[in-house]
């Protein structure tokens, strides 16, 4: 059994003993500091709430209405919902914050408190240590009966974020419905299954071929989109002679799309896609985490913007994001931030931006794909004893590669011309991350290889 307390949420394996999984104390634990911390921070008493469709998730949900109920707070509950939705709701109606009921691509046994301020916006570090203090020290004050708080379903929202993301000006529906695009979905039988196909219908798309899209939480496969656990989703649109295949996680915040083909059209590549298109239209500047692929960096740079790279994160690219005034950012996971509509990952606001784009490019996905520079990336780890030193592990590889640029906002990223290295540690365990990326798979592999043969000796 696993509990994970981070300054982003609390996230946890459902069942065991207190402190040690996600059991219904913890929930009604980090849902009362959350809380009193909306309270303390705004004055606010309104919480907007929204889950994924995983099994556990009406039981977390009753625990975390009652909880901010016992508060004083006023719950506005969006019911089966996505991260962005929920992101979107909370400035519209004016709420303290929002939680999102949802571990994300985490399996079946997994879920989460992800917490949200009142923009909209997951909290900050600073503001997630005070949440974590507040827990640690049960400062939590519950109302009396006269000053209980109030509890509203709202199922609208659905619409609402269709409404936006239609209204938004790149948006092109009648370039999407012309294309006449038949598609396939996967949506991991999570919420994904309710917003992606309404979604595809509201931009024209009349042939949608829905897999795994009954919201019950009973997962498929590895709800992670990645390539390995979308086999059935590249042979449905290759038998169904569709002209794409589309994918997201189980709150709908990463996407990744399938060619024509049958191949993955590449997770990193999601984000690229977008920004060339937003960049065509919208000029300046692009952000994306320090483990993405570089060929965002040569797109932006190709359109006349700046890139930056920011620590990985969500909030910490939103922070870049806003500092550098990108008009487009995210991760390489599939992530898609679109400040124009709001700054959070959004897969559905991705879907309506890349039909756009794919459709005004007009030849296959395929086609697009191989417009754009080809990276690959290498994922690897070092396991160390707990009693090794990884700062000066981290230190002696930094000196030994001081002539080539090094970026150690988070870890630390060695630059060698094209290519690039990403170290991370583990903040729980004796663990450094090892990301590299190259023209191929190959010299991928055999960057990653080198630095943990330097650590090798370094040990």
């Amino acid at each position: 059994m696993t509990l994970i307390k981070s300054i982003s949420g609390i996230r946890g394996t459902i069942g065991g003993a207190p402190g040690n999984a996600l059991t219904p104390l913890d929930v009604v634990k980090f849902t009362s500091a959350f809380g009193q911390w909306v309270i303390n921070k705004t004055g606010n008493k309104k919480i907007v709430i929204g889950r994924d469709a995983r099994i556990s998730g009406e039981m977390v949900r009753n625990l975390v209405v009652g909880t901010l109920q016992g508060l004083g707070i006023d719950v506005i509950d969006l019911d089966l919902s996505t991260t962005p939705t929920v992101e979107v709701a909370v400035p519209l109606e004016n709420a303290g914050g929002g939680i999102i009921l949802t571990a994300s691509h985490n399996p079946k046994q997994w879920n989460a408190l992800k917490l949200l301020n009142n923009k909209g916006e997951f909290i900050s570090s600073a503001d997630g240590q005070e949440v974590l203090d507040i827990a640690e020290k049960s400062a939590v004050e519950y109302a009396d009966v006269d000053s209980l708080g109030s509890y509203k379903l709202d199922h609208t929202y659905v619409d609402k974020h269709i409404e936006l993301i239609l209204a938004l000006p790149l948006v092109d529906v009648e370039a999407i419905k012309n294309a006449n695009f038949k598609v396939v979905v996967d949506a991991v039988n999570s919420t994904g299954g309710i917003f992606v196909p309404k979604l595809l219908k509201a931009l024209g798309v009349e042939t949608i071929h829905e897999l795994y899209c009954t919201p019950d939480g009973k997962f498929p496969h590895n709800p992670e989109p990645l390539a390995e656990h979308l086999t059935e989703l590249s042979k449905t649109v290759v038998g169904k002679k569709a002209d794409l295949g589309i994918s997201v996680d189980p709150d709908v915040d990463r996407l990744v799309f399938m060619s024509e083909d049958g191949n993955l059209f590449g997770e990193e590549y999601t984000l690229v896609a977008v920004a060339d298109y937003v960049l065509k239209h919208q000029k300046g500047n692009t952000v994306s985490n320090l483990s993405s692929t570089r060929a965002l960096q040569d797109v932006t740079e190709s359109h006349g913007g700046e890139y930056n790279a920011a620590a990985v994160g969500e909030v910490n690219v939103v922070e870049k994001m806003k500092a550098t005034n990108a008009v487009i950012g995210g991760e390489g996971n599939g992530g898609v931030i679109y400040p124009e509509s709001h700054y959070g990952r959004d897969a559905l606001v991705g879907i309506a931006l890349f039909l756009t784009h794919l459709a005004k490019f007009g030849k296959s996905i395929s086609v697009l794909r191989s417009t754009y520079p080809e990276y690959h990336i290498s994922k690897n780890k070092i396991t160390l004893t707990a009693e090794m030193d990884i700062d000066s592990l981290m230190q002696k590889i930094q000196e030994k590669y001081q002539k080539q640029p090094i970026n150690t906002i988070d870890g630390v990223r060695i630059e060698f011309d094209k290519q690039w290295v990403h170290l991370r540690r583990s903040n729980t365990e004796p663990i450094i991350r090892i990301y590299s990326e190259g023209s191929s798979e190959t010299v991928a592999d055999a960057l990653a290889n080198k630095i943990i043969s330097d650590f090798k000796e370094m040990i």
